[in-house]
């Protein structure tokens, strides 16, 4: 169908006097790939003649099977919701949803229309979301996983080959917006991390189609295909468009509607969700997966935002970009520390780096940074860019100034975590009573810790110590002739050895920053933390 045309199509269908019911109005809504027309007490879908690689609605032939797919498969869940397919017809008098004369030119999905308030997205938005609510969801989706037959042809798609096609699609996909909503180094570090867990995890991905965990899913399982009342919940729009993306297995699918709790800051309801389905489902193997497939729906929500955020259709492009910048940046999280709070410390000796290693880990994490220079001199009033007097130094470096600077800077980083998800700790942490204070308190809080050790040379700390004299952005105090005085005084930690991440600065703090990212993704496939 020609663009003015489906223009024409489009004005058509937002009228009243479309409709054989005749709605008082209609309201509608554009997605990357539909156009959703509500003329209550129905909605009608209509599918986009686009092309996006993971599917293909370019010609009429292709939406008819696919509408028809719609109705087919969503009628599992939800039979009363899907009504029809009805043809969309045009003649000489225009087009027509009654008028069966003219040439079939488009297709829509009829459906009821659920009543508005009860959707997932607006419970959790009132706070109406609670473990009821949670098991109420998984008793649907356990009578719809039961009723689904674990085929040899759904089977396949558990193993390691063909779990790639989708990853690696994925992330080829996401690729065009490097530069735009994500980083090339969280690209990789995502695509690394998922390797990575294909490389440990043979035997569970094996393990997981013996036990027949895999089925024909829902595909799409977010907070807004979830709709609760008190008498009945409905779960609606399972995909269509490509049998893989169904064809998976359940803490996979569960993982999507995990992944939008974590998303929304709502990360106990996520927890809640994989801990009850496990446990009803009698599957703990399914706790495993969790972070590697709320990794790949939160690439798979970010590519998508993406792409409407660079269409010329969509109607807040710049508010597609932020959700999918979060989206890129919360599948990160996943893939450096998985979903539990994490505290992460950047330390070293003087200048190797940690204030701007630290802060570039915290914007690709979307985590806040917590600094000792910072808390030291708002502890003494000293202005964060101006360097402390002489006359002041014995006083705001003084062993008790010290030692404020240090339970002040854990205890505000550590309060942070409950409503961040992590936090990136900056400080020299140059004595061992200092990290003993830190390990403890992260103990008592039952918070995991990654520890960083930035190193440089010597002659590329002189060199950045003698650009300090030239910075007027400075915070710290350090200067050249601080540095044989502030390294003698350095004590190696030599007590973290074993789980230690040690990277070197000198070819440049972007390198390390991507190394640091790396590490933690390699650690957090085997997971270690210091303790």
């Amino acid at each position: 169908m020609p663009l003015a045309e489906h223009e024409r199509l489009i004005a058509f269908l937002q009228s009243p006097s479309a409709y054989p019911h005749r709605p008082r109005k209609v309201s509608s809504i554009q997605t990357h790939v539909s156009w959703v027309f509500i003329a209550s007490p129905f909605v009608f879908k209509v599918k986009k003649p686009v092309d996006l690689g993971f599917l293909d609605f370019r010609t009429l032939e292709k939406r008819s099977h696919f509408c028809r797919r719609e109705l087919e498969l969503n009628r599992r869940l939800c039979p009363e919701v899907y009504l029809a397919v009805m043809p969309i017809y045009e003649s000489a008098a225009g087009f027509s949803l009654e008028d069966a004369k003219g040439e079939i030119v488009e297709y829509a999905v009829k459906m009821r229309e659920l009543p508005h308030g009860w959707f997932l997205s607006e419970l959790l938005a009132k706070g109406a979301v609670g473990e009821t609510e949670i098991n109420r969801v998984i008793s649907r989706l356990q009578k719809f996983y039961d009723s689904q037959t674990a085929t040899a042809q759904i089977e396949q798609w558990g193993r390691l080959e063909k779990l790639r096609i989708s990853t690696d699609e994925n992330f080829a996909q996401a690729a065009p917006f490097v530069g735009k909503t994500i980083s090339p180094v969280a690209l990789e570090a995502m695509r690394s991390f998922t390797n990575n867990f294909y490389q440990a995890n043979r035997a569970l991905f094996q393990e997981r189609i013996q036990e027949h965990r895999l089925r024909d899913c829902h595909g799409d399982l977010h907070l807004d295909h979830v709709h609760v009342t008190p008498e009945a919940t409905t779960i609606f729009d399972c995909i269509e468009f490509n049998d893989r993306f169904r064809f998976i297995d359940i803490a996979n699918d569960l993982a999507f509607l995990a992944m939008d709790f974590d998303f929304e800051g709502e990360r106990e309801l996520a927890r809640l969700l994989f801990r009850n389905a496990a446990r009803e489902f009698r599957d703990a193997g399914m706790l495993k997966l969790a972070d590697f497939y709320k990794c790949y729906r939160a690439v798979v929500r970010g590519k998508v935002e993406s792409i409407q955020a660079m269409s010329g259709e969509a109607v807040d492009r710049a508010e597609h970009a932020r959700r999918a910048r979060r989206y890129f940046r919360l599948a990160l999280r996943y893939a450096t520390s998985g979903s539990r709070p994490l505290a992460l410390v950047i330390m070293g000796q003087v200048a190797t780096g940690k204030s701007t290693v630290a802060r570039q880990l915290a914007t690709e994490l979307d985590w806040p940074v917590f600094s000792s220079d910072q808390i030291r001199k708002t502890l003494t009033g000293v202005p964060l860019t101006e360097r402390t007097a002489p006359e002041l130094r014995v006083h705001v470096y003084s062993e008790q100034i010290t030692e404020e600077t240090y339970q002040k800077l854990l205890d505000e980083a550590l309060a942070a975590l409950a409503s961040h998800g992590g936090v990136v700790i900056d400080a020299t942490f140059s004595r061992r009573f200092q990290r003993d204070l830190l390990r403890d308190k992260c103990v008592k809080a039952g918070v995991p810790l990654r520890v960083v050790e930035l190193e440089a040379n010597r002659e590329t700390i002189r060199r950045r110590l003698k650009a300090r004299e030239e910075s007027p952005e400075a915070i710290s105090d350090a200067r050249l002739e601080d540095f044989e005085k502030l390294s003698a005084a350095y004590e190696p930690p030599a007590e973290l050895a074993a789980d230690l991440i040690k990277v070197s600065t000198d070819d440049g703090l972007p390198d390390a920053v991507k190394a640091v990212l790396l590490r933690l993704v390699q650690n957090q496939s085997s997971e270690k933390m210091v303790h």
